[in-house]
């Protein structure tokens, strides 16, 4: 079929073109506003996998779909997931598509981000969170996928993870935390960091205190270039009153680092926090020919006067070993052990 008459077609599903990009959806009622948990994965269940932001070539795509199959799972690509508009994967129209599609469709039991990159903050304002709402299902992604994290979790109340794209790497290490909290989840589910692998500096897999202590919260965060550009719409973060706020990122030296975390400090009440977990920056050094503060100089300025718990170095976001953080779920930080415990199942 030519993309002109697929395209053509597009205005024949009420359930996309309402409401029409340019024309915002109404929010979940706030009468509604208990937190809801998606249904447990078993093996053999079928996935969605669709791109709601960047795409990726057609043999990654494939690699992607083998990844979650050796997990146990049958998957089922969205109708515009392999497509590319160039730093894009499709256009919004086609990428809210997909995300729709993948809810309202009964046969699949998740849905599975296959990368992260670039635009899911676009389709912000078009989602249907009532619909997303009414058809819980587990959504897992990172990286960019932190857009739809929040508003969805603000919006539609329903508990996403913060996991592995279909196109990471799932070591061990990723797949026994990613099972552990989406099939088979335990009740106080403790999560410690990885041992290194072998020849490796076992000083890179050590994480830093920044303020010691222990607490507990609800879990909310991702991305921290997502979370400062989302600061000051309509669906960037709101109440973080006692939560636990966790955030990572990729290829971002400190200034830049420095000027997110200004951000936000100035768009939310970061000291009504319960703690911090920061995950590993990768790939963020500074130009040595210019003078900089390192990255740890700027994450124990900007946030060692909090008076919160906060801790560098778990093992979560652009790294090889990452484990699964539930958005919404009670859990508790301990800087002494360098763990993350999972206070409740996430799933039902």
């Amino acid at each position: 079929m030519k993309r002109r008459d697929a395209l053509k077609g597009l205005v024949l599903l009420p359930f996309l073109v309402k409401p029409m990009l340019g024309q915002r959806r109404r929010s979940t009622s706030r009468r509604n506003n208990s937190i809801i948990k998606p249904k447990r994965l078993s093996v053999g269940d079928t996935v969605g996998v669709i791109a709601p932001s960047s795409g990726v070539s057609q043999s990654d795509f494939d690699d992607a779909l083998q990844n979650l199959s050796e997990l146990g799972f049958k998957t089922r690509a969205g109708k515009y997931s392999r497509g590319s508009n160039g730093f894009l994967s499709g256009t919004d129209r086609e990428r809210l598509y997909d995300l729709h599609w993948a809810f309202r469709n009964p046969k699949l039991d998740a849905v599975w981000c296959v990368r992260g990159g670039y635009g899911a903050s676009r389709l912000l304002p078009y989602v249907n969170y009532n619909l997303i709402r009414k058809n819980p299902k587990i959504f897992v992604g990172y990286s960019d996928i932190t857009a739809l994290h929040i508003a969805i979790f603000q919006e539609a109340r329903l508990v996403t993870f913060h996991g592995p794209v279909g196109a990471s790497n799932f070591t061990e290490y990723t797949k026994k935390h990613l099972l552990n909290t989406l099939v088979n989840p335990v009740s106080n589910y403790e999560i410690n960091l990885p041992l290194p692998p072998e020849g490796a500096d076992p000083a890179l897999y050590k994480a830093k205190v920044i303020k010691s202590g222990r607490c507990r919260g609800r879990l909310v965060g991702g991305n921290l270039s997502l979370l400062s550009a989302m600061a000051g719409t309509p669906f960037g973060l709101k109440n973080v009153r006692g939560k636990i706020l966790f955030i990572e990122d990729v290829s971002e030296p400190p200034y830049r680092v420095d000027r997110m975390l200004t951000q936000l400090r100035q768009s939310v009440n970061m000291r009504s926090l319960a703690g911090i977990g920061v995950g590993v920056f990768t790939r963020g050094e500074p130009d040595p020919d210019k003078p900089s503060q390192s990255l740890l100089e700027v994450l124990k300025e900007r946030l060692g006067d909090l008076g919160i718990p906060v801790i560098y170095g778990l093992s979560f976001g652009h790294i090889r070993d990452q484990f699964t953080l539930p958005v919404g779920i009670r859990a508790e930080l301990d800087t002494s052990r360098s763990t993350m415990t999972l206070l409740e199942k996430a799933v039902v």
